[in-house]
């Protein structure tokens, strides 16, 4: 969306002096990285942020949750690992036992569709094999098909193939959830509608219209058939901690 990075050097010192403050009065919690951005992006090799950021979390004890698409977080195993024996887990969160979570994002298990709504980053195939070396290491790690898109990988046979991948990988959990488009975003996202697939522009003004996410049907829809077939494939839908 931008030809620009901002780098925020000093977040490993902010994120010092907040832990800081939660550990002294015990108040332990996931800490995301990232719900925002890709972590394990390209100028994270010279930067080394999150990086610094993990070995902070490791000094406090604190629980992680990584949400990526990029092998560059092989590059930090060693820190998750030490993360993972020795978080401190919330008592609400104590029946996960363990203390790293990794997530790899895809929206698509194809390719070519991947290079059209996600140019740049590594392409399905990568993401899945990373995902296999995470679990050689001992470590917890799922899938989140987030956003599976609306005509083009929403099928019910798109999904079964998803979550038989998700089997076959050996991950522990998916997630699988729908489309949402708002502001510049939305826009962009009709931009590349419009060049690559200009038949199903219509039918997505349609089901948007003036709105940023899918109408509630559409949700429990695919919520109802995603459970269906991670049941069908022996594959845990979200994380259950009840």
């Amino acid at each position: 969306m931008g030809e620009e990075l901002s780098v925020k050097v000093n977040a490993p010192i902010v994120l010092s002096r907040e832990l800081r403050r939660r550990a002294e009065r015990k108040e332990y919690g996931f800490i995301a990285l990232s719900s925002a951005t890709e972590p394990w992006q390209v100028l994270e090799e010279k930067y080394m942020v999150t990086r610094k950021c993990l070995e902070v979390i490791s000094r406090y004890k604190f629980p992680v949750h990584c949400l990526t698409k990029s092998k560059l977080i092989l590059r930090d195993l060693d820190l998750l690992t030490e993360i993972d024996k020795k978080a401190v887990l919330p008592s609400d969160l104590r029946k996960l036992e363990r203390g790293v979570l990794i997530t790899f994002s895809l929206s698509t298990l194809e390719k070519k569709i991947a290079e059209v709504f996600e140019p740049g980053a590594p392409p399905p195939e990568e993401r899945l094999k990373t995902l296999q070396r995470v679990k050689e290491e001992g470590l917890r790690a799922g899938i989140a098909f987030i956003p599976v898109l609306p005509y083009i990988s929403d099928s019910e046979d798109s999904l079964e193939d998803m979550v038989k991948t998700a089997k076959d990988c050996n991950a522990d959990y998916v997630f699988i959830g729908a489309l949402t488009l708002c502001g510049a975003g939305k826009k962009l996202f009709y931009k590349v509608l419009e060049e690559k697939f200009p038949e199903l522009l219509p039918k997505y003004r349609g089901l948007f219209r003036s709105s940023y996410e899918l109408n509630r049907g559409y949700q429990k829809k695919l919520e109802k058939v995603a459970k269906k077939l991670c049941e069908k494939y022996g594959v845990n839908y979200g994380l259950s901690v009840g």
